[in-house]
């Protein structure tokens, strides 16, 4: 069995994701994830900042992806449907893709107020990483910034009703909840008539 490399890696993941489903996040040491594993705590650290780390790998990919996503959208679409149209080509297949770790991995983060918290540092570097390449696109700051956090706020939506159906297809939710967003901004005109 190799001792580093990618499938040390994998392997790291998924006795991380174990162990802290099993006992929870705080009673759990890098010596104990490694052991599982069939590695040494070094080569934990070789791969892996700290523990928290090894369920939010792949941010920085995960964020350049995003920005190429938002380069490469059609041309003519404005700043919302742009993202949308990323969020669906960029991380709905990686995260369908990947269910099987996804689903324990959101159990663990919320039952753990240190995850959370590192969870929503790592939306706030991607909700950024949307916002910049939206710039970069032409929108202005202001559009770009509201657009990368409410395309975020229903991307996450979404990803919550994923979890708890797994008969529906996040691409399918992901939709659904932009369209809701729609239907929720479309009367907000009338508004003026009334103040």
């Amino acid at each position: 069995m190799p001792r580093d490399g990618g499938p040390a890696r994998l392997r790291l993941q998924q006795a991380a994701l174990d162990l802290y489903a099993e006992r929870g996040f705080d009673q759990v040491t890098t010596a104990e994830i490694a052991a599982r594993a069939g590695v040494t705590e070094r080569t934990f650290y070789r791969h892996f900042a700290d523990k928290r780390e090894v369920l939010f790998d792949g941010e920085k990919p995960l964020r350049d992806a995003l920005a190429a996503g938002v380069a490469d959208a059609p041309e003519g679409l404005a700043p919302l449907p742009t993202v949308l149209w990323t969020l669906r080509t960029v991380v709905v297949p990686v995260l369908e893709g990947n269910r099987a770790f996804s689903e324990p991995r959101h159990r663990v983060i919320a039952a753990t107020p240190a995850l959370r918290e590192r969870d929503q540092a790592k939306q706030a570097v991607l909700t950024e990483a949307l916002a910049t390449a939206l710039r970069d696109r032409g929108a202005s700051e202001s559009t770009a910034s509201l657009a990368a956090n409410v395309g975020m706020a229903a991307f996450g939506h979404a990803t919550i009703a994923w979890l708890d159906h797994p008969d529906r297809s996040l691409d399918e939710l992901i939709r659904e909840a932009f369209e809701d967003l729609h239907t929720l901004t479309v009367p907000l005109a009338a508004v003026d008539d009334l103040v």
